[in-house]
């Protein structure tokens, strides 16, 4: 009975491990992160979480925008720029957006 409830309680914990990982959909939603201009998300929340996954989502984002910039031969800076002008727009109501005057907006 005792390991039971040992395998039990191991069993739940990685569980709750793996349902606390943050998503971007639950970070935006959060406000947690927003969409910048430059291309590249940014993090409002300072926790570990949200910095990991911002890392994680800006490092798919570089390498995306540098074969996207390869192909069409356009420097880098410009790919990230038009994707970022497209993702703020595309920001859902109650998202966090960075302005051109560099403050967050909640959309």
């Amino acid at each position: 009975m005792k390991k039971l409830l040992i395998a039990s309680l191991l069993g739940l914990s990685l569980l709750s491990t793996s349902a606390l990982a943050l998503t971007l959909s639950e970070a935006r939603q959060q406000g947690r992160v927003g969409e910048t201009l430059n291309g590249y998300l940014a993090p409002i929340a300072q926790d570990k979480d949200t910095l990991a996954l911002v890392k994680h989502i800006n490092d798919a984002r570089s390498e995306s925008y540098q074969q996207l910039a390869d192909s069409n031969n356009l420097p880098v800076d410009e790919v990230a720029k038009m994707a970022g002008k497209k993702l703020v727009e595309r920001a859902q109501p109650g998202e966090y957006v960075k302005g051109l005057n560099g403050k967050w907006l909640k959309k």
